[in-house]
């Protein structure tokens, strides 16, 4: 079997027992894995049988009780009365599962990951996580025209983008677009290609290599382009085709003549925008860009609070107090209750992975992100023009490690968005008045917009230290008011 046609045979999902068995069976599998993606799976698999021992779920049916099965078996012992369907727990585990396996990337895990997307829809239709675990899935195998109907649906159930999916999708559909013409102007530049467009692709391509590497390029062309032609027909994985659409590439700008800057150009278009996006404006709306002197003018000599996205705010009942502080600054996925949170942004700060608020308009907006290329990409693809006045440069991407110089070695944990802000306005001491309201590190719950509070309150930040930071320079503390300045 090819590559092509492995990728293309995925185990797809609906059935309970059927979804919980697999689960079991590849946690034995990663026993005594190296690999830290599959162990942090293997983790997460086994939480989903521990959820299964303790909520009581349809056991799979009899089976000699040896290997993943046993261990399966072991799951379900001692459980209540089968219930049917999938609880708001198992859900919850089985999703986390999926993202983990996605986020191997190999092919066994991708199948596990479409069979839990696919089981958790069989049971929960309406499921936005689901749909949107779906969509990734298939275009990591390469399914793109599956993937873009599973994003929409996604869209359609949701009315917060903050995952970025609408430019996604536009992204995918403006690339498939752009392969096909440029299938369409290679067709026309070797008319004979059609002839072998009907053939076994792989066959076809092995052909037209080795009549290239026997000098014969003038009966290799047409193989290798009727390969292509052929693997677009047969809607092999994007993957495959792009290899050979860039292998080709490669073969045919080694011979002498013929004009390649129309065929390069749209290679280039399709590979960028599938890769990134469409970018309508690179401009951002005539936005300015700020560095952190500029910054530092821009907010001293006035009052500021940063609003925490916890539980506690959401009940504080705080608003008026809150806008009437010179500057209000909240982050990635805050939610606005004018009697509770204020009804004021002036600054936004998020990290670059999420866009959740990305839309709504602010004067200053800065965007915190370890790597300078990440960044720079989710700059291009997730600001909206007009939604902000000032943007923060490369100098204020990444605070706590860049200009505090704090590595791994001195702070091993990833730093939150709240902590690179108020770290921020700490190191550059401008602010007369530095408060931060609701900053209770998650004890009182998240308090975000709807599509974001699904999101799991990540283990990659260390809270404890963060909390220690604060309390360290506080200078007075009441239950909603830690006061820096």
């Amino acid at each position: 079997m090819t590559r092509v046609q492995a990728r293309r045979a995925p185990v797809r999902g609906g059935e309970l027992d059927d979804c919980l068995r697999a689960c079991a069976v590849h946690s034995g599998k990663l026993v005594g894995s190296l690999d830290r993606r599959r162990t942090e799976l293997a983790e997460q698999l086994r939480k989903v049988l521990v959820v299964v021992s303790t909520t009581g779920v349809t056991a799979p049916a009899p089976a000699p009780p040896t290997g993943a099965t046993a261990l399966l078996k072991r799951a379900v012992k001692g459980t209540a009365a089968p219930s049917s369907g999938i609880t708001g727990e198992l859900l919850d585990a089985l999703l986390a599962a999926g993202n983990k396996a996605l986020e191997c990337g190999y092919d066994d895990e991708l199948h596990l990951a479409l069979r839990i997307g696919d089981t958790v829809l069989a049971h929960r239709k309406n499921s936005r996580a689901g749909w949107r675990l779906r969509a990734r899935v298939l275009e990591a195998l390469g399914e793109e025209q599956e993937a873009v109907a599973a994003y929409e649906r996604y869209l359609e159930l949701t009315t917060e983008d903050g995952f970025g999916v609408a430019a996604r999708v536009t992204g995918l559909r403006r690339a498939a677009e752009s392969e096909r013409e440029l299938l369409g102007l290679l067709r026309r530049q070797c008319p004979r290609a059609t002839d072998f467009a009907a053939g076994p692709a792989t066959d076809v391509w092995a052909e037209g290599l080795a009549l290239h590497a026997a000098g014969d390029w003038a009966a290799a062309e047409p193989r290798l382009v009727g390969a292509l032609l052929a693997l677009a027909a047969d809607q092999a994985p994007v993957a495959d085709r792009q290899e050979l659409l860039s292998q080709y590439l490669d073969l045919r700008t080694g011979i002498p003549g013929g004009d390649l800057a129309e065929v390069i150009a749209l290679y280039a278009e399709q590979r960028r925008v599938r890769m990134r996006g469409p970018v309508a404006d690179p401009t951002i709306g005539g936005v300015r860009w700020i560095s952190l002197g500029e910054f530092r003018n821009q907010i001293a000599g006035k009052s500021i609070c940063l609003i925490a996205n916890s539980g506690r705010v959401g009940e504080s009942g705080m608003g008026a107090e809150i806008d009437d502080y010179d500057l209000v600054v909240r982050f990635n996925s805050y939610r606005i209750d004018p009697k509770h949170t204020g009804s004021r942004t002036d600054i936004h700060t998020t990290i670059h992975k999420h866009a959740f608020n990305w839309d709504k308009p602010v004067t200053t907006r800065l965007v915190f992100g370890g790597v300078s290329g990440d960044w720079k990409h989710s700059l291009r693809n997730r600001l909206v023009p007009g939604a902000q006045q000032y943007l923060g440069d490369e100098s204020l991407r990444w605070p706590v490690r860049n200009l505090g110089r704090l590595g791994t070695d001195a702070w091993p944990s990833i730093p939150t968005t709240g902590f690179n802000m108020s770290w921020l306005l700490d190191f550059l001491d401008v602010s007369p008045r530095l408060d931060l309201i609701g900053f209770d590190f998650y004890e009182s719950g998240a308090y975000r917009v709807p599509e974001a509070m699904k999101l799991a309150i990540t283990s990659v930040h260390e809270y404890t230290s963060e909390k220690a930071w604060v309390m360290d320079r506080a200078q007075s503390v009441t239950d909603m008011r830690i006061s820096l300045r």
